[in-house]
């Protein structure tokens, strides 16, 4: 029987509010935390970094990182390998990208690195804060897996996917790969 998993939610700058698919999916996990930085809209990388790490509950976690978080994510699961199950990093931006938030300058400096940890990177054709291209190569840079779901802007709650179902049967196959399932 596989093993229950529970979620970590990191979303990207300014948080993810109630009708982004993160928070939608949070709202339906009893054991989800979301991180808690001390600014979503000046964000500080150690700062998101440590957050990260009191949101996470223990090994039987999937981090579910969106946009900036994603790079928050990946810098925490290079320092701590092996210590959740896996990581699901939707939208990452390209850090050198025109669309870069420039309140983020601390995420600039992060180099991928092999993650040490399961993972696979969602990206979007038409994500207007990553080329399909970059967001492949950072999925090859943290040794992960590679979805492309089409023209879907940088799902986010823009994109208006709603409660991502497709996202969502994407992350249930993955929790499924690692020998769990999200409840």
């Amino acid at each position: 029987m596989p093993t229950t998993l529970s979620l970590t939610i990191v979303p990207g700058i300014d948080d993810s509010l109630d009708k982004h698919w993160q928070s939608r999916w949070q709202a339906t996990q009893t054991d989800a935390v979301r991180i808690r930085p001390a600014s979503w809209d000046e964000p500080d990388l150690e700062d998101w970094i440590a957050a990260v790490d009191a949101a996470v509950t223990g090994p039987d976690t999937i981090i579910v990182a969106h946009s900036l978080g994603c790079i928050a994510a990946a810098a925490w699961l290079a320092e701590n390998p092996g210590r959740v199950r896996g990581a699901l990093l939707v939208a990452p931006p390209d850090r050198f990208g025109p669309a870069f938030p420039a309140d983020a300058p601390t995420f600039r400096a992060v180099e991928p690195t092999v993650l040490g940890t399961p993972a696979l990177v969602i990206a979007s054709s038409d994500d207007p804060y990553c080329a399909l291209g970059t967001a492949r190569t950072l999925a090859n840079a943290w040794g992960a897996g590679f979805v492309e779901v089409g023209a879907a802007g940088h799902i986010n709650a823009a994109s208006k996917l709603g409660a991502w179902p497709a996202g969502r049967a994407i992350l249930d196959e993955f929790a499924l790969s690692l020998g769990g399932m999200v409840r």
